[in-house]
Parts: C-alpha cells; structure tokens; sequence
C-alpha cells in the first residue's frame, strides 16, 4: 500500500555498535503495524474473510514485485511494500472467491512499473487496485466496512502507535490534516442531511480507515513533495469524500484518493517542468 517502508532514509549509524543494534530500522516499522492492526482487528473483531486469502494477496504481491522489479529495474527491490500492499488488501477486500485477493494484488504492484508518467507512478498502488475492483467487479467484490465495536480501547492503541510510527516518518501532518478535515466536515453533512453527527464520525474508527489514514494518503511516491501541499491535498481528498458520501457512494475515501493523487501529482510535475526552464533562462540572462 505504501512506499513508506523503502523510501524512507535511514538514520546516520555512527554511533556505538550497541546502538546501532537497538536502533529499529524505520523500513520495517510499517509492516509491523499492519500486522498489529490484522491481529488486532480479525482477534477482537473477525475483520478478516480468511487467513487464507490474506496469505494469498500477500503471496502474489511479493511475487509480482520480484519479477517485476527484476524486469524493469534490473535488481531484486525491498519487500517491506510489496508486503504491505498484499497485507492491505487481504484486510480491505472482502470476497467468497479467492481470485479477487490475487487479481488485486497483481493488479496494484503492476500498476507502480506500468503506470508512470516522468519515471514516477502517480497512484497508489492498493487504492488504485481496490478502486478499480470494486467498480469493475461489484457483484464479486466489496471492502471491509466493519467498525471497531465499542472497544474503544483497540481503537486508541492502534491511534497512538500509528501516529508514533507516522510521526517518527515524518509525515503525521497528513494524517492530523485530512482527519480535522474529515471530522469538520462531518459537521456539514449532519447540517446538509440532518443525520445525528456521530454517525457521520463513526467511520473514520474503523479499521479500514486506519489503513487508509496511515498508510494510502501517507504514500511518498504518489504524494506531493511540499509539506504545505501534502496538507492541502489531504484537505481535498477529504472535500471530496464528503461529496461522494453525499451521493451515497460506499466507496467514498477510495474513489476521492484516486481522483485527487494523480491531479496533485501532474499539476507538481506540470509547475516543475514550467519552474526548472524558467530558472535556467534567468541563470543563463545573469
């Protein structure tokens, strides 16, 4: 789901060797949440339709990035992502076959070599698979919408990790943005649809929302580069949420991630083309 894992820098090892041994690398730090939050989730809750299946996701994603990393960039790439996508998916989707669980796993780790524009792929990859099935394929395939129960408990262990986790990335600005947005604007629905306010809330509890906070909005390969931009972006992707959510879309955080990524991601590309000429005529008038 995220490139969290291999893109984010490792801190300088200088130190004594007994610190360079108790330091955690950060590369492994997301794969080990979700983990928690599988466990977590399918122990108190049943969030998952079978180990079985979520080992089959896992499986094809890990197997699809070997050989498509060994294709088209020639080495053997990290699988801290290719785990989290497959895990990602074994937890979001929900299905009585198992062909969905590969197909979508095949599908998100294609989409990062074949989808790219200037060498960088512009969605993430388990939103882009997720949304592609679930629109393609509704009659066989749906996400996980269960919620975490009044275990508020839960809720709160996996809240305070996650943002640790996040914080220590470096990239917790996006998710305190898009949940602020998320909650305020819960308070516009209410007023548009008068439903009681803390039914508007009660999603962003779940265990769907957590993967998606944590680890799709979060993604630096498919998010902006400027830290204003990344709050300004998950201000969007909440915007729109909430007009999906208006339009009883089920799909609402996943369809507004996916339309609102790669516009970002073009107009940055497009205003970086345009900033880079520009800056070598004035260098070369000087």
């Amino acid at each position: 789901m995220s490139q969290l894992a291999i893109t984010t820098p490792v801190p300088p090892g200088s130190g004594a060797k007994w610190k360079q041994i108790l330091s955690f690398d950060n590369r492994f730090m997301p794969p080990l949440f979700i983990t928690l939050i599988l466990l977590v989730g399918n122990v108190s809750f049943g969030i998952l339709e079978s180990y079985q299946k979520t080992l089959l996701a896992i499986g094809t994603s890990i197997l699809a990035e070997l050989i498509l990393g060994r294709i088209f960039l020639h080495k053997w790439p990290h699988l801290a992502s290719a785990y989290i996508t497959g895990i990602s998916v074994g937890i979001l989707l929900r299905s009585p076959f198992f062909w969905p669980y590969a197909l979508c796993s095949l599908l998100a780790i294609t989409s990062k070599y074949v989808l790219r524009v200037k060498g960088r792929h512009i969605w993430n990859p388990s939103n882009f698979a997720i949304s592609a099935l679930v629109f393609l394929a509704a009659e066989s395939v749906a996400t996980l919408s269960i919620q975490w129960g009044n275990n508020f408990g839960a809720m709160l262990v996996i809240w305070l990790l996650g943002s640790v986790i996040i914080w220590r990335l470096r990239r917790f600005h996006i998710c305190a943005t898009y949940v602020i947005s998320f909650i305020a604007l819960a308070f516009l629905r209410t007023w548009i649809t008068g439903d009681p306010l803390l039914s508007e809330i009660s999603p962003i509890t779940g265990p769907e929302y957590q993967l998606f906070i944590f680890f799709m909005i979060t993604d630096p390969k498919t998010t902006v580069r400027s830290k204003k931009w990344q709050c300004i972006v998950a201000f969007a992707v909440a915007a729109v949420e909430m007009l999906l959510r208006l339009d009883q879309s089920v799909y609402a955080p996943f369809y507004a991630l996916f339309m609102v990524g790669p516009i970002a991601l073009l107009i940055e590309m497009w205003c970086t083309h345009r900033t880079i000429p520009t800056a070598g005529l004035v260098k070369e008038a000087s």
